[in-house]
């Protein structure tokens, strides 16, 4: 019964997703202003029947109903509950009910924080979500229903969820991640709906802004979980390895980036509105991009969802339908939007305009790289592989420039600035962020003679940012009344912090791909091994029993080469899991600031106790760990400026009121 409540509201949602889509555009278009309002209450309905959907989907794997045939396939009795309830969105159906519930989610917070919207804008921005809602959740009921029974005869027990899953990682990454992906729908939404209105000006940015925030940050924190998530679950010590599927959710944060400068400088000064609407449009058909990649069966990845062409061949018409009218809408209208406001050669416009452009290029070499292998397949071309090298050359050569600039850009003024003043304010900074550079150097120069010029490159850069960005602050704190840091907006401390926490991940990024050691041994009980200063010695195995698993932990104490002071002990483990069979390796891992101990458990030797066991002792990764969550809680800050809370003044009522008389 419960399956069929689900079925039912996801069709109750679908008719009044295309309500909201339909009814408030036909209302503008006619001049019925009564139309216009069914916007609202159309996104409040369609939010309440998903999350009924979703929520009958999580109860069915909760009591393990397995006469549903999406619960039979990603699901087992013997799972614990947390994972029982993440298997929700294990697998292909139920991701996508989630990708509908948080587009419901975004579209019901647009309902809630849209007071100080126009009328007109507010129900063209819920249409355009609208439109978005029709053709997701009818993917969902005619191609991936999640609520299709296996009647009347279906299995006691479940075929179990992916092994790789089972964990916490499961729980909160492709939630954050999706939320990211998603929010940039609104994002689009106002890109529209500004071109159907030919307006778009300081305030429109201000009302985008925020949006674009939150699925930024949502997203820069689900792709720092992943990475996370990938370095401790996948038992090789990589956090980061250009997978297509990784790229997917790489391309919309670059583009998403770029919008979110592009709407500082259209807000602060007026100008690239025609820039950024077309950004607004790119960040979100990237985000469709990617679902297109992981599930229309195109690439392999431990992280995509292998789909039959059906599917495959309707999110691409999907999205075709999607890019293709909005960037049509795009170029019959962006010449109404777009006003040119002078500025300098040398001014702050001019550096957003270069970081802008820079990030696009970026996104567009990782398109490249990941599509190039499809491409040639397609073409008959062979097989083409394109790797990690690839991507970290285009990666370096372009980002280098892109983190320079965004050390000098807090120093540089709107407009037009001098040189001489840009070199005075910034000379100190540089000084500092050389010594440093050459600190380091210094430091790794019996261990690492041939990544000498790397390691200088990335430290140098960090410092330049970190360095820089306190110098603004204290320019900014110190008032000829007193020194008064309380006040910076939020908005500034929001990108002080972010810009601190991407020069931390640099030096995460840098010092973990070249000062970081590993080895391949074989030990038996008893064997001792060093590495890089510390001694790991091999205690012995043990075998223990879980609730859906059988295992096998190693037993690793490790000491510091020295003093002989036992630093840790670490138990990786192997996982034979009862339902499916499948092994999995769980890595042992102590981690601090400035280095990870991390085992792997290989293989058990033929003929002997020996083990194949997998050593790492990796340099400043937690960095990227952090970096990450701190580029998060700078996004979160900018969000509690109070500007974004800020109540529609006489003017913009006024304005607001004429546009309803006029519909009306």
């Amino acid at each position: 019964m419960i399956p069929e409540i689900g079925n039912l509201a996801l069709s109750f949602a679908l008719g009044l997703a295309l309500i909201q889509f339909v009814v408030p555009l036909v209302g503008i278009s006619t001049n019925r202003w009564r139309l216009v309002l069914v916007a609202k209450p159309a996104a409040i309905g369609q939010f309440v029947f998903v999350v009924i959907a979703f929520a009958a989907l999580a109860w069915s794997f909760y009591i393990s109903d397995f006469s549903v045939k999406y619960v039979a396939s990603n699901s087992n009795r013997s799972l614990p509950t947390a994972y029982r309830i993440g298997a929700t969105w294990g697998g292909h159906e139920g991701s996508l009910l989630l990708w509908a519930l948080i587009l419901s989610v975004w579209t019901f917070a647009v309902t809630l924080f849209s007071g100080s919207l126009p009328a007109l804008t507010r129900a063209r921005v819920l249409a355009v979500l609208g439109g978005v809602a029709v053709g997701f959740i009818s993917f969902i009921i005619f191609t991936s229903n999640p609520f299709d029974r296996l009647l009347p005869i279906y299995p006691i027990d479940g075929s179990d969820l992916n092994p790789l899953l089972q964990d916490p990682g499961m729980v909160f990454h492709p939630p954050l991640l999706y939320m990211g992906y998603v929010g940039f729908s609104v994002a689009f939404a106002f890109a529209l709906a500004a071109l159907l209105e030919g307006r778009i000006d300081a305030l429109w940015a201000r009302w985008v802004r925020p949006w674009t925030i939150a699925a930024w940050v949502f997203l820069s924190l689900g792709i720092t979980a992943g990475s996370w998530w990938a370095y401790y679950e996948l038992g090789w010590g990589g956090w980061w390895f250009w997978d297509p599927v990784e790229n997917a959710s790489f391309m919309p944060w670059l583009i998403g980036t770029a919008l979110i400068h592009s709407l500082a400088a259209t807000e602060k000064r007026g100008v690239f509105k025609a820039w950024t609407t077309l950004l607004a449009i790119a960040a979100f058909s990237f985000s469709l991009l990617g679902t297109f990649l992981v599930r229309s069966g195109v690439l392999t990845s431990v992280h995509a969802f292998a789909t039959d062409p059906v599917r495959g061949t309707y999110i691409l018409v999907f999205l075709g339908i999607v890019v293709g009218s909005s960037l049509a809408l795009f170029a019959s209208r962006a010449s109404t939007v777009s006003v040119t406001s002078w500025f300098g050669l040398l001014s702050r416009e001019v550096l957003f305009l270069i970081n802008n452009l820079i990030l696009v290029v970026v996104t567009m070499m990782i398109l490249l790289g990941t599509l190039q292998p499809i491409l040639a397949e397609m073409f008959e071309l062979g097989k083409i592989s394109v790797g990690p090298p690839y991507f970290n050359l285009i990666f370096t050569i372009l980002m280098t420039p892109l983190i320079f600039l965004m050390g000098l850009g807090p120093m540089v003024n709107w407009r037009q600035f001098s040189l001489a003043e840009v070199v005075s304010r910034s000379k100190v900074s540089l000084a500092i962020a050389i010594s440093i550079g050459l600190v380091q150097v210094t430091f790794e120069w019996a261990h690492k003679p041939t990544d000498l010029a790397q390691i200088f490159l990335g430290i140098f850069l960090s410092a330049w940012v970190v360095s820089q960005t306190v110098a603004d602050w204290w320019r900014h704190s110190s008032r000829k009344s007193g020194f008064k840091p309380s006040m910076i907006s939020a908005s500034h401390y929001g990108m002080y912090i972010a810009h601190i926490g991407l020069a931390i991940v640099v030096v995460g990024v840098v010092l973990s791909s070249h000062l970081s050691f590993e080895k391949v041994v074989r030990l038996g009980p008893g064997d001792e091994q060093m590495l890089n200063g510390y001694r790991f010695r091999f205690v012995g195995i043990e075998n223990f029993t879980a609730s859906n698993y059988d295992g096998i932990r190693g037993n690793f104490e490790v000491y510091d080469g020295e003093s002989s002071e036992m630093v840790a002990t670490l138990t990786p483990e192997k996982r034979k899991y009862h339902a499916s069979g499948q092994w999995m390796t769980e890595a042992g891992i102590n981690a601090k600031l400035h280095r990870d101990l991390y085992i792997a458990l290989g293989e058990k030797l033929p003929n002997s106790e020996d083990w194949a066991v997998r050593i790492y002792v990796k340099a400043y990764v937690t960095a990227l760990w952090l970096g990450g969550v701190l580029m998060g809680l700078g996004g979160l800050i900018a969000l509690s400026d109070k500007r974004y809370r800020k109540k529609k003044s006489k003017k913009e009522n006024l304005i607001d009121e004429s546009s309803e008389e006029s519909v009306a």
